[in-house]
């Protein structure tokens, strides 16, 4: 009971911090820092969106295109029930009420030593990622994905529906599917569960007008430039750093984000996009080969869960800080799965959420004029990305020849076996 109250206690005070620093740590200049503001697409994006549709303007994802796939306005519309002056509060409430619903299902009724672990894990990657772990779509998602995880092998279906209404918000949870779908035996359930509740989502946005804009958010983000926090954008950002006239930062007003401009970056920006889909595939395949050689669903899920996610954001050319927020749900699976076997990938994990908290909110301003120091400390952060996606695809690797050996060794000590032996 002891340890229990004392867990709670620590997730009240991480929350409590971090909910005063999004609405504005007095002195620091973070809730007055605009480029740096916390909240600051909680109240002045998503809010006007939906101000705008209840005003009887258009509705974003319905009567015009939309950055989002649909069921991102649903969390939205869900923190106008405080009004619009409360908009911001209610909405870190509501992210604050999800993450306690996944913390009670990891921990469950007698927590063990691994599920306190990873539940203490989750806590400190929240509080070193910082404000940006609440203030974005991307928080409603991570607690329900956490959730569906945990629940995969004994309600497949289920995590199946979660995950794909998920990915109906914002499509990172489409990786731990397609993990899913190669590691677990329960692949069917779970493609069935994602496939009718995508056709049930498709069905609701028809019949409400919507149906020309479903995949709208698709050729949005097929369209954009390189956004300065992508890994793929590093170069570039250096050379504006070292005043390279042909490179430079600036703000696209369209899509409402900094992107950075140089020699071949329309062509990069291109090029990202099948790159992404290709290692992707390639992933996927390396998850498939390790099944086929008899890696266990505990032995591969979250290593192969972890490496797609990673894929997603070290080929993608879009960076935003709350991306980190993803690899919460693979690396608590893994930590309840594996323990300590995978205490090296989350301890990384904890240092770049480190990194990304110094880069946004406090230090952005420093980032958006290409100071040297900054764009060195955006460098770690996106090399660590990589170190852990290698980390990630050559576990995948060992999975497979784990099973290969245990399969040897195990025929090794049949043949062996006296004639005369009971088998």
């Amino acid at each position: 009971m002891n340890r229990r109250i004392g867990f709670w206690t620590a997730f009240v005070v991480v929350h409590a911090v971090l909910v005063w620093i999004c609405l504005g740590l007095p002195g620091t200049g973070v809730g007055q820092n605009a480029l740096g503001l916390p909240l600051g697409d909680v109240t002045f994006v998503y809010r006007p969106w939906i101000e705008q549709a209840l005003s009887g303007g258009p509705i974003v994802g319905i009567t015009e295109p939309w950055v989002y796939p649909i069921a991102a306005i649903v969390p939205m519309f869900a923190a106008m029930a405080a009004g619009p002056d409360q908009y911001g509060q209610a909405w870190l409430v509501l992210v604050t009420l999800l993450n306690a619903a996944g913390f009670a299902v990891l921990l469950g009724t007698r927590p063990s030593r691994r599920r306190e672990a990873a539940a203490w894990w989750w806590l400190a990657f929240t509080a070193l990622l910082g404000p940006i772990a609440l203030a974005r779509i991307d928080g409603v998602t991570v607690p329900v994905a956490v959730v569906a995880l945990l629940i995969a092998a004994r309600h497949p279906f289920l995590a199946g529906v979660l995950l794909a209404i998920l990915t109906w918000v914002k499509v990172w949870p489409a990786a731990l599917i397609a993990a899913l779908v190669v590691a677990s035996r329960d692949r069917v359930a779970v493609l069935l569960a994602g496939a009718a509740t995508s056709a049930g989502i498709a069905v609701l946005v028809f019949v409400l007008g919507g149906g020309e804009h479903l995949f709208g958010f698709v050729g949005e983000q097929a369209s954009r430039g390189l956004q300065i926090e992508a890994p793929v954008a590093t170069p570039y950002l250096w050379l504006a750093s070292a005043q390279v006239e042909t490179s430079f930062i600036y703000y696209d007003r369209q899509i409402l984000t900094f992107q950075v401009a140089g020699p071949g970056s329309g062509e990069a920006a291109r090029l990202m996009t099948p790159l992404l889909a290709l290692a992707a595939t390639g992933a996927v395949l390396a998850g498939v080969l390790a099944v086929r050689r008899g890696a266990s669903v505990v032995r591969l899920l979250p290593s192969l869960a972890l490496a797609l996610v990673l894929v997603l954001i070290v080929f993608n050319k879009v960076g935003s800080p709350q991306f980190q927020t993803w690899l919460i749900a693979p690396v608590v699976l893994g930590l309840l799965y594996r323990g300590r076997h995978f205490a090296w990938p989350a301890a990384l994990a904890l240092g770049l959420a480190a990194l990304t908290q110094l880069l946004y909110p406090y230090l952005y301003g420093m980032l958006l004029t290409a100071t040297p120091a900054m764009v060195a400390l955006l460098s770690v952060r996106n090399a660590g990305l990589v170190v852990l996606l290698a980390w990630a695809l050559v576990d995948v690797w060992r999975a497979g020849a784990a099973a290969d050996q245990s399969s040897s060794s195990a025929f090794s000590r049949r043949s062996t076996l006296p004639v005369s032996s009971p088998e």
